[in-house]
């Protein structure tokens, strides 16, 4: 097996679109699941807003935590040490599995509290709260999945990825019309049938991945069962690697949690315009995503076999291709926008008035495209701190521009969403000045 990476255009390529397809398939899975809400109501459709905001909290410190064992991974790659990586992954799901715990701990005890305090309509929170309560029994399964795409995207596997995410699709959709709706002899669980179909899908999707894994025989080359031990020096390892990366992720989508709330006070229709503008900056976003997580494997590789001159002009490369995908997809978004928002089923008033919503993160796209790519270059180099450093600052400029436009200025939303290009500016220009410092090149990991 061929652990150490090359820099070209089709090594990009073969690294990243994989890892877009896996993340196209859950994009699907929580789209579908809104456009089933969205026929129960516009009420129904205003609540998954808040509730896919507040599980993607958790869902990123798993993403934290699987990038930083990712760039880890890819790091031992580069040195050509597969037990090495036997070890990081045995102990990272462990850890994963901690975390998870203390997620559902925190949905049970605080989380009730703070949203029936902070949403103004007490039917939604309560709606909101219930189907939390079911929703985040998910985690466990959602953290062991993303543990397998630090090790298959850390080591160049990543043709597997599709695998599980297949399945975890196909449960997803089926369950999600037979839950909600009382198809196919089904019980009608309304609201709540989708966070059991979730659930489900995610513990099958997840299933699957190792089955693949186990029959593929990646578990004996890298020795995860050899030595079981724990090792508190690789779990401070991964630890300290991934906490700053878990922090950022985490207050990233806290942030934008408070941006949900502070939507919600602008009434029922524009919380449900944002989720559908969050459902399409999520869905046209995953060629982003993933370029940005070959970028994160790609620079840990790289300079794991000591080759950091060829660094600069590998994330280059990266931004030109994420770049030019990201405007073909813009210019599909600029000529047909009442297209995508009538899968929602909403009235034309709904329609006409997120049209002006969805040019603003369209645009927003396209400054995502080069700016994650900047940031994961960050990742790569091991230097998690300074993302960290990084989306602490990016995060009080964004909260304090949201604050002032929604709430102090009462503006409208278009202008709330205007914030994601306050964001992704920000973000790049700080992540683009530290590589191109120099800094980086003498961390070790």
């Amino acid at each position: 097996m061929e652990l150490r990476l090359g820099t070209s255009y089709r090594q990009i390529l073969n690294l990243a679109l994989p890892i877009s397809l896996a993340m196209l398939v859950p994009q699907i899975n929580f789209i579908t699941n809104n456009i089933f809400l969205g026929r129960l109501g516009q009420q129904e459709l205003a609540s998954a807003g808040i509730t896919g905001v507040y599980y993607l909290i958790f869902a990123v410190i798993g993403s934290g935590l699987n990038n930083g064992l990712q760039a880890l991974i890819a790091r031992r790659a580069g040195q050509n040490l597969p037990k090495e990586i036997g070890k990081l992954f045995f102990h990272g799901v462990w850890i994963a599995l901690g975390f998870a715990g203390l997620g559902i701990l925190a949905t049970y005890t605080i989380a009730p509290t703070v949203l029936r305090a902070t949403i103004n309509n007490p039917e939604i929170a309560e709606q909101v709260i219930e189907f939390l309560l079911i929703r985040i029994w998910g985690l466990p399964f959602l953290y062991l999945y993303v543990m397998r795409n630090a090790l298959l995207v850390g080591t160049n596997q990543t043709r597997f990825l599709v695998w599980g995410t297949l399945a975890e699709a196909v449960t997803n959709i089926v369950l999600d019309y037979g839950l909600i709706y009382g198809h196919l002899g089904m019980p009608k669980l309304g609201f709540n049938g989708a966070a059991y179909a979730s659930i489900i899908a995610e513990g099958t999707g997840l299933l699957v991945i190792y089955i693949v894994i186990h029959i593929k025989g990646i578990h004996k080359s890298f020795a995860f069962f050899e030595d079981v031990k724990w090792n508190g020096a690789i779990s401070k390892q991964i630890l300290v690697t991934s906490s700053p990366l878990i922090l950022q992720y985490g207050i990233s989508i806290m942030s934008w949690e408070y941006f949900y709330i502070l939507i919600e006070h602008h009434g029922e229709r524009a919380l449900a315009i944002s989720n559908t503008m969050r459902n399409i900056f999520g869905l046209f976003g995953i060629f982003s995503w993933a370029f940005a997580s070959a970028t994160n494997t790609l620079v840990s590789n790289i300079i794991g076999q000591g080759r950091q001159e060829e660094v600069m002009p590998l994330i280059g490369r990266v931004v030109r291709v994420s770049l030019s995908i990201s405007l073909i997809l813009f210019t599909l978004l600029s000529i047909w926008p009442e297209w995508f928002l009538s899968f929602y089923g909403q009235s034309p008033e709904f329609i006409a008035d997120a049209i002006p919503v969805m040019r603003v993160v369209s645009f927003a796209l396209l400054m995502m495209s080069f700016g994650t790519i900047w940031l994961n270059a960050v990742t790569g180099t091991g230097n998690t701190k300074i993302n960290l450093i990084i989306e602490l600052i990016t995060i009080v400029i964004y909260s304090l521009y949201v604050y002032i436009v929604l709430e102090y200025l009462n503006l409208p939303i278009t202008w709330g969403w205007v914030s994601e290009w306050v964001y992704w500016l920000s973000m790049f220009s700080m992540a683009y000045f530290y590589m191109r410092s120099g800094k980086w090149k003498n961390k070790e990991v």
